[in-house]
C-alpha cells in the first residue's frame, strides 16, 4: 500500500524511516519531505499551511492512507476534509485538534474532566489581565492559547513582566500573530514527563514516554525551542505511575472528548509536570512530538502501521505496543541564532562518516535541503541525531559520536542531553 505522510521535518524524517520498514508498505510519500527524507522516499513540494495546496496533493497521489505530522495541518481540518472525501486518514478532526490548538480549551476541557492541571485564568484583553493577575503567586506562566510551534510560553519573574508579555502576545510583537487569548497559569516545580498514547475514540493504550529538553541553552537556560533534544527508558516513569496517567490522564480526555461529542482518534501526547502534589498535565498535543517521536521510533518494535489503522479502526485496545529494551536518546544539531533569527543555505558535512558505522545510530533530518547537488541547512532545528543502546549513557555516547562527525557553519547543540537521567543514576549508585 502507498502511504503518505504531510510534513518536512524530524519527526516526519522517523515516520517515513519507520513506515518505510513495515512489509505492508509499498511505498511511501512525503509532502513536503526534506533532503533527507528525499533518500528514501518521493518528495512532493507543498505550503502544509496551505489546506487547499495539501488537498491538491492527497487527491493525486490517493494513497491508501495520509499520516499528519505537523499540528497546522490538523488545526486547519485536513482530517475533516479528507474523511468528507471518504479517503483514510490518521489524526485528529479539528474540533479534536482544539487540545493543542487552544490552550484556553484545553485547560476548560481539563476541569470539566476532572484532569489535574495548574491553576489558571483565560484572558481576552489586557484588563482582563490585570484583573486576574493578583490571584498568581510569582513566577506566573503566560502562555499564548494558539500554536506558537512550542515558544508561546513565558515564566515571570514579577506581575509587571507577566503583564508586558500578555500586552506583546495580544499585540503580535512577540510571536508575530496577534492573540486573542492567553492563558495565565501557575508556576509548577518538578520532572517534566512527555507520555505519549494512541487512542480510537473510545480506548487509550501507551505507546512510550520520554523527555524533551526545551530549553536552548545547557542547564536549561535560555528561551524556549521546539526541543533540543530527547530521550526515552525503560525507567523513565515506574509501571505504576504509567498505568496512572493512562486511566487518570489519557483515557479520561478520551471518555470526555467523546462525551462532549468531539470523539479523539489519533496521538494524544501529554506534557506532564511530576510535581509535588502529584502529576500535573502542563498542555496536551495531537500529534507525535519532536524530536520525541525520533527516539520513541527507534525503540518501536511493533509495526507502526498497525499502529496507524488501529487508531482509526477503533480497536487500539486490541494491540500491545511493544518496545526495544534499554534506552534511546536524540540530540538537536540546530543553527545559530535558533530559536531567534538564523540564517539557511549552509553547506552540511560529514553525514555519510555520521550515519554510516552504526546500525543503532539514525540521523534524522530536521531542516535540510539540496540545492546544486549539496545538502545545506533549511531550519532552525536541522538534524536529529538518534542512537538507541541497552542503557542511556551509552545511547548518548554513541549520538555524541556521531554528532563529532558533523558540521556546518554556526552548528549549535546541547552538551547535556539526558542530564537529570544520569544524575538520578549517579545518585542511585552512589546510595
Amino acid at each position: 500500500m502507498k502511504v503518505l505522510v504531510i510534513g518536512g521535518g524530524g519527526r516526519e524524517h522517523a515516520l517515513v524511516w519507520s513506515l518505510s520498514k513495515s512489509d505492508q508498505v509499498t511505498e511511501v510519500v512525503c509532502a513536503p519531505g526534506n533532503g533527507g527524507i528525499a533518500e528514501i522516499a518521493r518528495c512532493i513540494p507543498v505550503d502544509v499551511n496551505n489546506l487547499a495546496a495539501m488537498l491538491q496533493v492527497v487527491e493525486a497521489e490517493r494513497p491508501a492512507l495520509t499520516v499528519i505530522g505537523p499540528e497546522v495541518p490538523l488545526a486547519l481540518g485536513l482530517v475533516d476534509e479528507l474523511e468528507q472525501r471518504h479517503l483514510r486518514v490518521f489524526g485528529p478532526t479539528q474540533a479534536a485538534a482544539q487540545l493543542e490548538s487552544s490552550k484556553a480549551f484545553a485547560k476548560e476541557f481539563m476541569r470539566r474532566n476532572d484532569i489535574p492541571t495548574a491553576a489558571y485564568a483565560v484572558c481576552s484583553t489586557l484588563d482582563d489581565v490585570r484583573e486576574q493577575l493578583p490571584r498568581f503567586a510569582v513566577p506566573v506562566v503566560v502562555k499564548a492559547s494558539g500554536l506558537a510551534a512550542g515558544k508561546g510560553v513565558v515564566i515571570c519573574e514579577t506581575h509587571l513582566q507577566a503583564e508586558q508579555a500578555a500586552a506583546e502576545m495580544f499585540s503580535g510583537v512577540l510571536l508575530g500573530t496577534h492573540e486573542t487569548e492567553i492563558v495565565l497559569e501557575e508556576f509548577l516545580t518538578g520532572e517534566e514527563l512527555s507520555f505519549f498514547a494512541l487512542c480510537d475514540g473510545t480506548h487509550a493504550i501507551e505507546i512510550a514516554s520520554a523527555q524533551d529538553h526545551k530549553r536552548v541553552g545547557e542547564g536549561d537556560t535560555g528561551p524556549n525551542t521546539g526541543g533540543m533534544g530527547a530521550y526515552s527508558t525503560d525507567g523513565i516513569a515506574t509501571p505504576a505511575m504509567r498505568l496512572w496517567l493512562l486511566r487518570n490522564v489519557a483515557q479520561k480526555t478520551v471518555d470526555g472528548m467523546k462525551s462532549e461529542g468531539i470523539p479523539f482518534q489519533g496521538i494524544l501526547f501529554c506534557g506532564i509536570m511530576m510535581t509535588p502534589r502529584g502529576p500535573m498535565v502542563l498542555e496536551f498535543n495531537t500529534r507525535f512530538g519532536d524530536p520525541e517521536t525520533e527516539a520513541i521510533l527507534l525503540r518501536m518494535e511493533t509495526d507502526l502501521l498497525d499502529l496507524l489503522n488501529a487508531s482509526i479502526d477503533g480497536n487500539a485496545h486490541q494491540l500491545t505496543v511493544k518496545m526495544r529494551p534499554g534506552a534511546s536518546v536524540c540530540v538537536i544539531a540546530a543553527s545559530a541564532g535558533y530559536p531567534g533569527k538564523y540564517v539557511s543555505g549552509k553547506p552540511i558535512h560529514g553525514l555519510p562518516l555520521a550515519d554510516g558505522s552504526d546500525d543503532d545510530v539514525v540521523i534524522f533530518h530536521a531542516g535540510t535541503a539540496i540545492k546544486d547537488g549539496q545538502l545545506v541547512t533549511a531550519g532552525g532545528r536541522v538534524l536529529a541525531i538518534t542512537a538507541v543502546a541497552p542503557d542511556l549513557k551509552t545511547a548518548l555516547d554513541k549520538a555524541y559520536a556521531a554528532l563529532a562527525k558533523i558540521s556546518f557553519e554556526g552548528m549549535q547543540f546541547r552538551r547535556d542531553i539526558g542530564h537529570r537521567a544520569l544524575r538520578s543514576a549517579s545518585i542511585h549508585l552512589a546510595n
